[in-house]
């Protein structure tokens, strides 16, 4: 067992010079002569450890894919098409750093910007856990919140670490798998079926029930980002990056620092230019503010974090036919025309359906007579194609728009650009997509349920409503098809539980037009009542924080519509809360009410998040950074800069978790 573990040390640090920094200490038949010591040990022993690299040649045919709740929310990037939607995000982040200095005078001032540029891979998102140094679990990244374990792929990727020296609790860190450019070239010359490109080739390996197909990819995999990490901070990007790299995750060398916009600008001119030369694929470069304090500071909305943005390359371009154009009604009533083209290969994929947004698209590109025509079309954003226009003048077949809704036969309405159906309770599409919108995870998160659940239940079981799910009962599920007694079950109880999500979930739930999470949240937190929601004026809510007339507009038409009034009425005669969450009771005569405290380092029986609700609750201010007007700091273990700067300004500094619980009253 010894010989075991003095083997597989020797290995891993061979494989991370070999697969992570480039640079070969051993030649292959050493490493072979090592590697078969070990299996032949393995194999004797019939034991396998956890960080043994043999591991990595991928095990048995797995089942299935298991969801992963992600300790910290991975987020997507807003995008900047070109350099003047960069300026424009600047602008904002410039705006944001004044507004938030200007509304907290008592704390240290967030610095002036400056700026990381670095690649934006092209492959899958992978979130790594790590406890303890050990890598515990790897999964996609799916909507942010919950993704797919794909631990066993994850572990043949060479140049992630099976264990780190990190070993003092958990890691979770974010990066993209890839395969190489030259890795597939090589893997398609032997390969009996050729994979088309790059991106394909790695999403489709890490996500493949049998890791041994994994393996033959021989993937890569880039580490950029921590997402979760116990008793740890960092003050700016670059020492994370280092914590990185001292825990022998794999790097991209490539990453500029820059202090002004124009340089992040000619820099990513010259990204543009080198796009080719690198190894794998990319569709950009990601620019986001250095300084951590200030990303604190400057937050998200409800998709993205306001302290980075994508930009994107010029998307690649090429002709096709125009062949036909369908319509599509979704769960508002609108209807949206979807090109059907001659396949054709852009940028390693094979298209065959492009986006046309809607009629008003269709008589600005001047494609009203483009069936049988050649079209240009490119890949915006590198995903999702699109038509930009006729590639030739020649005069083609007229595209009909349509005058009744293509699923239910409606008369449809135009409202500026688009059309829409308003039969909102016999249009099969739309009550599909509103119940299917109103049952996921950031609405009522109804376990379980899914586009195919609400057609069978609307299909055998009537429901029309969201508010027609609540009245379900165990005999109406179990005569259906693939309803088991469990499934009838679990889908109850998943019901049941529904009913105590809070008034924002609730809010988002009901598909309000024109509002995202975001808007519904803020709903929630200003009304603090459902009632209060519903009988707000346009006049009233034009005066919150980004609503503006249309939204406002949106708001009060949707709980005027009668329908909705009743639905809504159902769901509350059924159980349906949508209460907002309890603030807690703050205290104003504890030792720290009104005081501004900074939290740094590991306390041992809670976490930092725990310990700052505490304070709230007892009138304390929680700020990210010491300053002059700091009146204390929370140290727990490997606390860092914060402490050394609460010491140097002498600010009164709690270093012991049971004088802090005496403290706030709970021993």
């Amino acid at each position: 067992m010894d010989r075991m573990r003095e083997l597989i040390a020797q290995l891993t640090e061979h494989n991370y010079y070999y697969y992570t920094l480039d640079q070969p200490r051993i030649d292959d038949a050493d490493y072979d002569k090592l590697y078969d010591e070990l299996v032949a040990l393995e194999r004797e022993l019939g034991v396998t450890l956890p960080d043994s690299p043999t591991l990595r040649v991928g095990g048995e045919l797995l089942k299935g894919f298991e969801p992963h709740r992600h300790r910290a929310r991975l987020w997507s990037l807003d995008k900047a098409q070109d350099q003047e939607d960069l300026v424009a995000w600047n602008g904002r982040v410039l705006r944001a750093i004044a507004d938030y200095n200007a509304k907290n005078p008592d704390q240290e001032p967030l610095p002036q910007p400056s700026y990381v540029i670095e690649l934006k891979f092209d492959g899958l998102t992978l979130n790594l856990t790590y406890e303890n140094g050990e890598l515990v679990q790897a999964a996609t990244r799916g909507n942010g919140t919950v993704g797919e374990g794909i631990l066993a792929q994850v572990r043949t990727i060479r140049s992630i670490p099976l264990t780190i020296p990190f070993t003092d609790g958990i890691l979770e860190v974010q990066g993209e798998g890839i395969m190489g450019l030259s890795t597939l070239a090589k893997y398609n010359e032997t390969a009996a079926e050729p994979l088309k490109n790059a991106r394909n080739a790695a999403a489709g390996a890490l996500r493949n029930l049998n890791p041994a197909v994994t393996a033959e990819r021989k993937l890569d995999a880039f580490i950029y980002n921590i997402g979760y990490a116990e008793g740890v901070s960092f003050r700016n990007h670059r020492e994370m990056q280092q914590f990185l790299k001292d825990n022998r995750f794999k790097v991209n060398p490539y990453v500029k620092y820059a202090d002004t916009i124009e340089e992040v600008q000619a820099e990513l001119e010259q990204i543009a230019a080198r796009r080719e030369t690198f190894d794998f694929l990319i569709d950009g470069a990601v620019v986001k503010l250095t300084d951590m304090r200030t990303r604190e500071a400057l937050g998200y909305t409800d998709k993205f974090p306001r302290w980075a943005v994508a930009f994107k390359f010029e998307a690649e371009e090429t002709t096709t036919i125009l062949e036909s154009v369908s319509w599509e009604v979704g769960r508002t009533g609108k209807i949206t025309p979807v090109a059907r083209v001659e396949a054709v290969e852009l940028a390693g994929v094979t298209v065959q359906n492009c986006t046309l947004n809607n009629i008003g698209d269709i008589e600005r590109k001047n494609l009203k007579h483009a069936l049988g025509t050649l079209v240009s079309i490119r890949r915006s954003n590198d995903v999702i194609p699109e038509i930009l226009g006729k590639a030739d003048d020649e005069p083609g077949q007229e595209i009909v728009y349509p005058t009744a809704c293509p699923a239910c036969g409606t008369e449809l309405e135009q409202r500026g650009a688009h059309l829409f159906c308003n039969n909102k309770l016999g249009c099969r599409p739309q009550i599909i997509g509103r119940i299917t919108h109103f049952a996921s995870r950031d609405a009522m998160d109804i376990e379980s349920f899914s586009v195919m659940t609400a057609e069978q239940l609307y299909t055998d079981c009537e429901v029309s409503d969201p508010a027609d799910l609540y009245a379900l009962a165990f005999d109406d599920l179990i005569k259906l098809e693939r309803f088991g007694e469990k499934k009838a079950q679990k889908l109850l109880d998943a019901l049941e539980k529904s009913k105590s999500r809070d008034l924002a979930a609730f809010l988002f739930a009901l598909g309000i037009p024109n509002t995202g999470k975001a808007t519904t949240k803020m709903l929630a937190d200003h009304y603090r009542d459902l009632d209060a929601v519903m009988r707000a004026t346009v006049d009233e809510l034009v005066q919150l924080p980004d609503v503006g007339g249309i939204v406002a507009e949106s708001i009060v038409a949707f709980f005027a519509d009668p329908v909705m009034a009743e639905s809504i009425a159902r769901m509350r005669a059924l159980g349906v809360k949508a209460e907002a969450e309890k603030l807690p009771e703050v205290r104003t005569d504890s030792i720290f009410s009104g005081k501004t405290v900074v939290l740094t380092g590991t306390l041992p029986t809670m976490t930092r998040d725990e310990a700052a609700k505490k304070l709230e609750a007892q009138g304390a201010k929680i700020s990210g950074s010491v300053s002059k007007k700091t009146d204390f700091v929370i140290a727990g273990e490997s606390a860092g800069s914060k402490l050394t700067k609460a010491r140097e300004l002498g600010v009164t500094v709690i270093d012991d978790e049971a004088e802090l619980l005496r403290l706030l009253g709970e021993v």
